[in-house]
């Protein structure tokens, strides 16, 4: 099964606004043809089963179905948007295979060696809420950068651009915002 072409950001957002605005089976054909592939490689990654990757992937394509009128293409990219709820729902079902609660200290240790997903899910989650956190401490101008250089993946010349700020204003500060972010993730270890 081949991977079709990728769409650019743009055309994906579109999609996405049309499957909220009218419901459009087309557009919403064109999204799963693009994100379901996709997502089902990652869910794999992630350490899911196939048949389970598989579900997850059909499942967070009817949440973009359901859900496209949620969709704010100024908060994150249709890719970052997506992927972001296939990340969840495998959580949501790492979280009903296994619930934390039910796990005593002692057998930690026996269910991080069974299970070395569900581990590395908690560790991504842990590490997603530092980062999060860290980006909270963030300056809007500075939050407004880093979303452009990682989420929206534009060059540091297009930034420089679209904000009106020169190249290498754009340099020093992505290069500062960075090293606060390591130096507050750091001290979450």
């Amino acid at each position: 099964m081949s991977v079709p072409a990728a769409l650019s950001p743009e055309v994906l957002a579109e999609l996405i606004r049309r499957v909220a605005e009218t419901r459009d089976r087309a557009a919403f054909a064109e999204l799963f043809s693009h994100f379901a592939p996709r997502v089902k490689s990652y869910m794999l990654k992630l350490g899911a089963r196939a048949g389970e990757a598989e579900d997850l992937a059909q499942e967070a394509m009817l949440t973009v179905w359901r859900k496209a009128d949620r969709f704010d293409p100024e908060r994150a990219g249709a890719g970052t948007w997506v992927f972001t709820i296939a990340r969840n729902l495998r959580i949501d079902a790492l979280r009903r295979e296994r619930p934390v609660d039910s796990i005593d200290d002692s057998a930690a240790a026996e269910v991080a060696g069974d299970d070395p997903a569900a581990d590395a899910m908690l560790a991504a989650a842990e590490a997603e809420r530092a980062l999060r956190d860290a980006l909270a401490g963030l300056s809007a101008e500075e939050t407004k950068l880093v979303h452009m250089s990682f989420f929206e993946d534009n060059a540091h010349g297009a930034i420089s651009q679209i904000l009106g700020m020169p190249l290498g204003t754009v340099k020093s500060k992505l290069r500062r915002t960075l090293a606060r972010l390591r130096s507050a993730l750091e001290a979450t270890r």
